[in-house]
């Protein structure tokens, strides 16, 4: 099983350092940062909370480079330093407007005004729900985290006067407008060791329960850096950006070699009360041993999460990448069940769906596939999130505005609730579900698909288009045939967004791509697109231009690229090569043309090109998972394809893998295998067995899939004529 020595969480924390590709990926071109933008912080499997070593920098306030859209990030400091240890980071993310970071702890050998200074970062350690440095004050820290709370324990020198300080007012990141002000704050010393703070940060409140195991020690406010003894308050109803002096809580007090200091904060987005009982939930009454049970159960979660895979990789190094690719799919999004900030009902709430229009076609199926219940959570999640803010978020984040991502995408839930009803989970109510769906459709760019036909930027009418055909999936699964056919029409117009004399998307506005990045995603009827370009053979040959074979070589973006360059690069209209996601799903599309052995040749040189091990291992921002899920499915020759209960099958790159599914453990071997090399060819899939029966085509519904069961894929050097013939269902909602 995929095993937490598997798993290296500083993967993908440095610009992409992978040997120079060569064949069909060489010919991919690469318009988004070349960095995973992870962190290696602590943090429990899909937990509300993270604990890191804070620098602000760009975007997890982790490391050490500057904001970033394409290119290669440039560095804005020498080496690894922090400030301290913040809480909430983002997972791979690009730019989402703001940034957590809130309440920094850093333990200090140095009066108070020595606050913000950036230390030396030696010897860092990370494994999964532990991450540990020593700062070159001496102090060595080491940090775990629990599903609603973080412990953080520093080894002090002998010193007359340590303290541990927690920074109240810090928030985002120190880059240009990347600070994050809070709107009010109220800070209590409650008992000896025992403190509440609460501030508001982007419309959301977040409180936090702090206990300290400190004998000897005093604890103090303070505010602008000056102490406050004698005083138990510090309120703030106003704070303006102009005015904001930084305010904390204290502990200090002498220290011998090698004395140990324990803080304790349980996170609520409700109250004290809550997150007092957060704490102990997640790491018990007694102050005595805090961080060493804490750390074990966090692993215990992890060992758990994680050895729902199986697989015999062959090499310690693809054990490592794949590790850590199931590792980054389950960092987000956050739970936190019974702690909607804007909502009085308990029950589901989650956060940290950044960004909804990478994870949907592979995380969240991988998530859903896994972890079936968190799936139900989410799903029911986002439905109280429609009810409170009008529409479906397109990402979501812990604040306020549910359309704050609108321009990215439209109808993103909508597939993600298809899958979940297609799969006969329980747990929702469909009924309320679809209302939501039908009202989601009809606003922003839904408006403009209703009103005039078309809608742009054309990949909001695909989008819209899909969305429409899973709500007719879900109302028909639930007996309302009227009002399915009715959705159907509107479906049927996903035509309009695609060019006959061409093959391609029509001339539109497209985020983070071209038309070519957008013309090959599936849809709900895969012939008819086919037929669009004019059959397999020119659709084919479409495909192959765009994935670069017979292409030349091309040269990636280097640092701060400029727009000549840029739009060069876009002109090109090649795979981004998961670099970016807006075409992760496009290898696949080779099947509905009955070119299965093209969408493993693209696979495999992805698998044994894009992906490494070490801090450069990512070839882009992984986004939540969105990348590192997409290689966990295409290692295990598989892909779900979102919103339609299919599943394509490809050449696996592992000889054999154990999946934990819903209904059972799927048992996935293969013959004639060899192992996969960069300079290797793509081996072909010669035929399929379930469970002793041969399938018939290249894919399988996906709902089967979750039963469990054994796949043996029998490979072979050359194809064999496997998939022309009996292709994936193009229109599976009539099959």
């Amino acid at each position: 099983m995929v095993r937490i020595a598997d798993v290296d969480p500083f993967l993908g924390t440095a610009p992409t350092d992978l040997p120079a590709p060569s064949g069909l990926a060489a010919t991919w071109w690469w318009p988004k940062p070349q960095i995973g933008n992870t962190h290696p912080g602590a943090t429990a499997p899909l937990g509300m909370v993270s604990a890191c070593a804070y620098s602000g920098a760009y975007p997890t306030g982790y490391g050490r480079f500057d904001l970033s859209t394409e290119g290669i990030p440039p560095a804005i400091r020498p080496d690894h330093v922090a400030s301290g240890f913040t809480h909430f980071q983002q997972s791979g993310t690009g730019a989402i407007r703001k940034y957590y970071n809130y309440f920094r702890v850093t333990p200090l050998t140095e009066p108070l005004d020595g606050l913000g200074r950036q230390f030396e970062l030696l010897d860092e350690q990370a494994s999964p729900g532990r991450y540990s440095a020593r700062l070159d004050n001496g102090v060595l820290a080491e940090l775990t985290a629990g599903p609603k709370s973080v412990v953080h324990r520093y080894t002090f020198p002998r010193h007359k006067d340590a303290r541990v300080v927690i920074d109240c007012s810090i928030g985002g990141l120190q880059i240009p407008f990347g600070e994050t002000v809070p709107l009010r704050a109220h800070l209590q010393l409650v008992a000896p060791g025992v403190a509440q703070g609460e501030i508001v940060v982007e419309g959301a409140p977040l409180v936090v329960h702090v206990e300290v195991r400190s004998p000897r020690w005093r604890q103090l406010l303070w505010y602008d850096r000056r102490l406050m003894p004698g005083g138990s308050r510090l309120d703030f109803d106003s704070i303006r950006p102009t005015t904001l002096r930084p305010f904390g809580m204290m502990w200090a007090g002498p220290t011998e070699q090698g004395d140990q200091i324990e803080v304790a904060i349980g996170f609520s987005l409700r109250g004290p009360e809550q997150a007092r009982a957060n704490l102990y939930a997640d790491c018990g009454t007694t102050l005595e041993g805090r961080f060493d049970e804490r750390l074990a159960a966090t692993e215990t979660l992890w060992s758990d999460a994680l050895g729902r895979i199986e697989i015999d990789a062959g090499t310690q190094r693809r054990e490592q990448i794949f590790g850590t690719a199931l590792y980054h799919s389950l960092v987000k999004p956050a739970f936190a069940e019974d702690e909607n900030p804007f909502s009085p009902r308990d029950g589901d709430f989650v956060f940290d769906l950044c960004t909804m229009w990478d994870i949907y076609r592979t995380q969240l199926p991988l998530l859903t596939a896994l972890a079936p219940d968190r799936a139900i959570a989410l799903a029911n999640s986002l439905i109280v999130t429609a009810e409170e803010e009008g529409n479906f978020p397109i990402g979501y984040r812990m604040a306020r505005g549910a359309d704050r991502f609108a321009r990215q995408g439209s109808a993103l839930a909508h597939t993600f609730i298809a899958d979940l009803a297609q799969l006969g989970l329980e747990g929702v109510d469909w009924e309320l579900a679809i209302v939501h769906m039908l009202a989601d459709l009809r606003r922003g760019y839904g408006e403009d698909l209703l009103r005039g036909g078309v809608a742009h930027p054309i990949t909001h009418h695909l989008d819209l288009a899909f969305g429409y055909h899973c709500t007719a999936r879900v109302a028909r699964l639930r007996g309302d045939r009227r009002l399915a056919r009715e959705l159907d029409d509107v479906a049927a117009r996903w035509v309009d967004a695609y060019d006959p004399q061409t093959g391609l998307a029509v001339d539109s506005t497209y985020y983070e791509g071209g038309k070519w990045n957008y013309s090959f995603r599936l849809m709900h009827d895969m012939a008819a697109r086919i037929a669009i370009a004019g059959g397999d053979d020119p659709f084919v040959g479409l495909l192959d231009r765009f994935f670069g074979f017979g292409g030349d070589a091309v040269r990636q973006p280097g640092v701060a690229p400029g727009a000549e360059e840029l739009l060069a690069g876009y002109a090109l209209g090649r795979f981004e090569g998961l670099n970016n996601e807006p075409d992760m799903d496009a290898p696949w599309a080779y099947h509905y043309a009955g070119r299965p052995d093209r969408t493993a040749e693209v696979v495999h040189a992805a698998l044994e090109h894009q992906f490494g091990t070490g801090p450069g291992g990512l070839p882009g921002n992984d986004d939540s998972g969105g990348i590192s899920s997409w290689y966990v499915w295409a290692t295990l020759g598989l892909l779900p394809v979102a919103g339609q209960n299919v599943t394509l099958l490809s050449t696996p790159s592992v000889r054999e893998a154990t999946m934990q599914m819903p209904g059972g453990a799927l048992h996935l071997e293969t013959t004639g295998f060899v192992e996969p090399t960069r300079d290797s060819p793509a081996q072909h899939v010669q035929a399929v067995h379930l469970d002793g029966v041969e399938l018939r085509g290249s894919s399988i519904s996906t709902r089967a899939l979750h039963r469990g069961g054994r796949l043996r894929i029998d490979l072979g050097p050359e194809p064999n004529g496997w998939g022309t013939v009996h292709r994936p269902p193009s229109r599976p909602d009539t099959a």
